[in-house]
């Protein structure tokens, strides 16, 4: 909506009205939802006296899936259609008994309210076949002239919460292809993927953990993508349409090869939410896990996704990838987590004493030096080398004064 004004300009022989303009209350609010009230202005300039009949509010919202018959076939146009919101209110009306009402020339405003139904409304959207859209108008009838009128969209979005249980447990699948053709089969290739949860939000950054395995000949290339799916419904008929909106890639992986996915992440781009409670629209995702063979159709692995709006909660200010830890034997197939992350092994163990007295070259000391300031720079720098980092730990020893939140937004 943006702080543009509607307005339209006046029509008619007669021009009395200069401008029609309706205004939001609250212009910064980007999306309204069931319950919550739609309040603003609408302003009307008038040049001279303006004889009017009514002005009135409409408010209309719903949902329509139509598209025109197949090039060459029977099959006739297909369209429905479902309402949402329907309010009519009267903001100015001549008096009883009176046909017409006489407003004087200069700016008038007249203010409007009105609250959205409290059962569920369907998020908006535009797609290729229908769209659900919502919209405020303002209507000035008068006498011999057409009604004059000024619309505005209004956004709405119907709030799915990923923190619900059913959007947090996991999801995982194994799949094997066997590769080649009648008795010339080369071997097999075998994957398996997991997501720690099925809701995310928009600006999220999936961990995707994953098990490929290359018994072929063949060379073979790991992908991961983000599908939106769009179906429509009208007259018995269904229309579908499917868009990537994200994708990574993997190393290639060469024949007897195996590679693991320990959490390579995935961010979701602004998309709409999804939408699973309109009749006649339906907009889901998923998460695709693949793999390209050379010569052989893809090997392919779906994982459902929700894209919700109310942001995940858990594991307080990590990132949800730290939830998880994946081995190679494939015991992440157990789904189970650990109370506390592991920390990071010592620097000082890593390094043996044999491998630190090959790096450090024998310097003998001077006979007539005394003290360190006599000892060769160089001895020194090796040394230092080896010196482990501080010791880990999961208290930060420089707390902000203010914790800092990004919500995390959308585009409808």
């Amino acid at each position: 909506m943006g702080g543009e004004v509607g307005s339209a300009a006046a029509v008619g022989s007669e021009g009395r009205v200069k401008s029609l303009g309706l205004v939001f209350e609250d212009e910064r609010k980007g999306c309204y939802s069931s319950g919550e009230t739609v309040a603003g202005h609408v302003l009307l300039e008038a040049a001279e006296p303006v004889a009017l009949r009514a002005l009135r509010l409409e408010a209309h919202g719903r949902a329509t899936a139509t598209w025109g018959p197949s090039p060459g076939a029977a099959s006739p146009a297909a369209a429905s259609e479902v309402e949402y919101l329907n309010v009519r209110l009267s903001l100015r009306e001549p008096p009883a008994g009176e046909g017409i009402l006489l407003l004087q020339p200069g700016k008038h405003e007249f203010p409007f309210s009105f609250q959205l139904p409290s059962e569920p409304l369907v998020t908006s959207f535009t797609g290729k076949y229908g769209s659900i859209q919502y919209c405020v108008r303002a209507v000035l009838e008068r006498p011999k002239v057409p009604d004059q009128s000024v619309k505005r969209e209004l956004q709405v979005v119907s709030h799915i919460d990923v923190n619900a249980p059913a959007l947090l447990t996991p999801v995982l699948k194994t799949q094997e292809k066997m590769v080649g053709c009648w008795f010339f089969t080369s071997g097999p290739v075998s994957l398996s993927a997991k997501i720690e949860r099925k809701g995310y939000c928009n600006g999220e950054a999936i961990p995707i953990y994953a098990e490929i395995e290359n018994c072929s000949s063949r060379l073979i290339v790991p992908k991961a993508a983000i599908f939106q799916t769009q179906t429509y419904l009208a007259s018995g008929r269904t229309k579908t349409v499917r868009h990537m909106v994200a994708n990574v890639r993997g190393n290639h992986i060469a024949s007897g090869g195996t590679d693991t996915w320990n959490g390579k992440t995935l961010k979701i781009p602004p998309v709409t939410p999804s939408i699973l409670d309109c009749c006649i629209i339906r907009v889901d995702y998923s998460l695709a896990v693949y793999i390209h063979i050379p010569g052989a159709k893809k090997l392919m692995l779906e994982l459902p996704l929700v894209i919700g709006t109310i942001p995940y909660h858990g594991f307080g200010s990590r990132n949800s990838s730290i939830a998880s830890q994946f081995s190679v034997d494939m015991s992440w197939l157990t789904l189970t987590l650990p109370e506390q992350p592991e920390a990071p092994p010592n620097y000082a163990d890593v390094v043996s004493e044999e491998e630190f007295s090959r790096h450090v070259p024998p310097y003998p000391q001077p006979p007539n030096c005394e003290g360190e300031a006599c000892c060769p720079m160089f001895a020194c720098i090796q040394e230092f080398r080896f010196q482990p980092p501080p010791l880990y730990s999961e208290v930060d020893p420089h707390p902000p004064d203010v914790e800092e939140t990004q919500p995390v937004s959308f585009i409808l």
